[in-house]
């Protein structure tokens, strides 16, 4: 039989349309499972990226507020007794956890204070260690997606491929229309890969900038009121 006539039988089994939806149905199983679980992680990406970019700014405006009052001229004991009755975070955490201690050594009566500056300082950091483990959390899948995105999508294009020279080797058909779909398929998975890590990336570098940036933020203000009740100590020792 004439070669052009076996290529020219072969076609009508491959099919013409190369679109997006088309190269997932034709792709292998395991190719297929690839392309939904990268898929999965972009919409898991982009969900933490909004969570976060709230949290962030909901954080900012917090910590504005909060140093607006502290440092309007406000007692100390009554911007206490309002934020101490209701639940807070970030830099009034900090603020009521200094709070806290310094008021409980006070009503205790103790007549050596040496070691009250220390227990201050201690319960701020512990404040300032919560409040950014509770910035960073879901930072982890960012990364992870961002750095093990593109080699899971490579481990499906691999896939796709290998399947792909099976077919081939099982048609005795090396023509571009029986060859091109196949590596069209595999491929695709390389570009969902990077589809959900790209973005990982870019969110994961700008979400730790902003945590390091407000964690900043935080120890300069434990800095600054820890110098303020450490002259109150000394004052009253």
């Amino acid at each position: 039989m004439n070669p052009a006539d076996v290529a020219q039988s072969a076609l009508p089994l491959v099919s013409s349309d190369v679109s997006l939806i088309a190269l997932f149905w034709h792709a292998h199983w395991v190719v297929q499972a690839i392309m939904l679980g990268l898929l999965g992680c972009s919409v898991w990406v982009w969900a933490i990226a909004i969570d976060k970019m709230l949290l962030y700014s909901r954080t900012k405006r917090a910590m504005d507020r909060f140093e607006q009052a502290f440092w309007s001229g406000e007692s100390i004991d009554e911007l206490y007794r309002a934020l101490s009755a209701k639940p807070t975070q970030s830099m009034a955490a900090c603020f009521v956890a200094a709070m806290r201690e310094w008021k409980r050594s006070f009503e205790s009566q103790a007549r050596s204070f040496a070691g009250l500056q220390m227990r201050i300082e201690k319960v701020m950091n512990v404040s300032i260690a919560r409040e950014v483990e509770r910035l960073e959390r879901r930072l982890l899948v960012l990364a992870t997606v961002g750095s093990a995105g593109p080699f899971v999508g490579l481990f499906g294009t691999v896939w796709g491929i290998m399947s792909s020279f099976q077919s081939i080797a099982a048609s005795k058909n090396t023509s571009l229309a029986v060859v091109a779909p196949g590596i069209a398929e595999a491929l695709f998975a390389t570009a969902i890969g990077l589809i959900a890590a790209i973005p990982a990336t870019i969110f994961y570098n700008k979400f730790a900038s902003e945590v390091n940036r407000q964690a900043q933020r935080l120890e300069g203000f434990a800095d600054e009121f820890s110098a303020i009740l450490s002259r109150q100590i000394d004052e009253r020792a």
